[in-house]
């Protein structure tokens, strides 16, 4: 530790790099901005929520800075109390907790006052929650250097997911960008029973699972876009991806129909919803096209839907986007199949692995 991180820690602040030495992480903002994003494994106890937080900002504009301190200063007190009732009360007094805010001012600089004055050794984040995503940013631009990725590429229902997680399965690193960002990639990528987070948390997520990947191992990751859904992928990490060695999955439409159909099969018990989502594809293909293609979901026949989609759309969109964003793509290793079931993914997975 150095002597500036030393002095700091004896009054009572913590550095992003000291976030390890404590039992427990608490986060003083608003719930709000906890579901926007947080330090990984903080526990949200709001000194004010979104209501009280606006009650106060508002009379601190209409009113005056004092009548807007007193109400603060009270609701603060009440919320204060209430989770050390609630959640800490249970605690010993080597009880080690580190609070944190946007800042690491007023709002955790009050939660580390009382919880002090109890006899517990509380520290505050020295910047708050600000230097914590400082640090996220600044790194997301180094780790990518650090690992050699090897990217499995292959045209849409490829499963090329699915061989990421069956090569993890069987010992390999991975680098799964489509589960951090909680949606598949494509205009049907999004999740049935998750939201996508929001830009900041995914960054969070991609910075956890690159600081826990071995850089003296192959990392083996999916051939992307820029976007996954709504999130964007860090440009460090793009450039770094985009610049790796290739193997390309070079499956048959039917096997790639037949797995489609398995992997999406959420979407036939809602038509309407793949309706609207083909929706988003006007412009890009004729009206006369999508007219047919909503015929077909109305009749309920997806596997002509979804061949028609792949030869139609997907692919010369496929073949467009890797072999201009993947310096490797044409010299790639290819890997042939016509089985895409579960066990035709794991003897890909193991092919890929002995290459």
């Amino acid at each position: 530790m150095s002597e500036r991180a030393s002095n700091l820690y004896a009054k009572g602040l913590a550095k992003v790099s000291q976030l390890s030495g404590f039992d427990a992480i608490i986060d003083a903002r608003s719930p709000s901005e906890y579901a926007e994003d947080h330090v990984p494994g903080a526990i949200s106890c709001p000194v004010l929520s979104d209501e009280e937080r606006a009650r106060v900002g508002t009379l601190y504009k209409q009113v005056s800075p004092f009548e807007a301190k007193k109400i603060g200063a009270a609701l603060v007190a009440k919320n204060i109390a209430r989770h050390i009732e609630e959640r800490f009360l249970d605690k010993p007094r080597e009880w080690r907790p580190l609070v944190y805010c946007w800042r690491g001012g007023k709002r955790s600089g009050a939660f580390q006052h009382i919880l002090r004055e109890i006899g517990w050794d509380a520290h505050r984040l020295e910047g708050g929650y600000k230097a914590w995503r400082q640090t996220i940013v600044a790194e997301l631009a180094l780790l990518p250097g650090r690992y050699s990725f090897r990217v499995v590429s292959g045209a849409t229902g490829s499963a090329k997911s699915r061989i990421l997680e069956a090569l993890a399965g069987q010992g390999a690193q991975i680098l799964h960008l489509e589960a951090l960002a909680a949606h598949k990639g494509s205009v049907l990528g999004n999740l049935p029973d998750e939201a996508q987070p929001s830009q900041k948390a995914f960054e969070t997520r991609l910075h956890a699972a690159l600081t826990a990947l071995e850089p003296q191992r192959p990392v083996f990751v999916e051939a992307e876009s820029r976007r996954i859904g709504a999130v964007q992928v860090p440009d460090a990490l793009i450039a770094a991806i985009r610049a790796a060695p290739c193997v390309r999955i070079e499956a048959t439409v039917a096997a790639r129909v037949e797995f489609l159909l398995h992997d999406y099969a959420y979407f036939l018990a809602d038509p309407r919803w793949l309706a609207e989502k083909l929706g988003h594809l006007r412009g890009l293909q004729s009206n006369e096209t999508l007219a047919r293609w909503l015929a077909l979901i109305e009749a309920g026949d997806f596997r002509s839907l979804v061949g028609q989609l792949l030869e139609q759309h997907y692919d010369p969109l496929y073949q467009r986007s890797q072999a201009k964003n993947y310096l490797d793509y044409m010299g790639a290793l290819t890997v042939a199949t016509d089985d895409l079931g579960a066990e035709g993914i794991k003897a890909l997975a193991a092919r890929i692995l002995a290459a």
